[in-house]
């Protein structure tokens, strides 16, 4: 299996797989929250703290993308600026990859762990050039 080091080998990694892949994306960028206080807001001017917030999200089977920078530019066509960007997969069966519809509750349930600030473990997690990021 191919190490996943940045996000072209996630791809890599995923058309490796036994079974048919569809990936699932959710791009998100910090903001404060709507009630933060005057520190909250200093801190996050310098750069830390902050919420996430879930701004796109798509679904993808491997072949349907060529790199992180296909990637990239079809997201900044939609004009939504984003920070980082979660991926999961789900697996397919009898060489069958997974549709959108099967794709739409484990995308929801995704947007719904980042919301409310659940464990992002265990997806990964891309900066904006397509190198991993990892919480701690």
């Amino acid at each position: 299996m191919t190490p996943i080091t940045d996000f072209d080998s996630l791809l890599a990694a995923a058309r490796q797989q036994p079974d048919p892949q569809r990936l699932l994306f959710v791009f998100v960028r910090s903001v404060l929250h709507d009630d933060h206080a005057p520190h909250e807001a200093e801190r996050f001017n310098a750069g830390q703290g902050g919420i996430l917030q879930p701004v796109l999200c798509v679904d993808k089977t491997p072949a349907e993308l060529t790199s992180f920078a296909a990637l990239k530019a079809e997201s900044a066509r939609t004009g939504e600026a984003w920070q980082l960007m979660f991926v999961a997969a789900i697996g397919g069966a009898n060489g069958k990859a997974p549709s959108s519809d099967d794709a739409e509750e484990p995308l929801k349930r995704m947007i719904q762990t980042i919301q409310t600030g659940g464990d992002v473990s265990r997806y990964l997690a891309f900066d904006q050039h397509g190198e991993p990021v990892r919480f701690l």
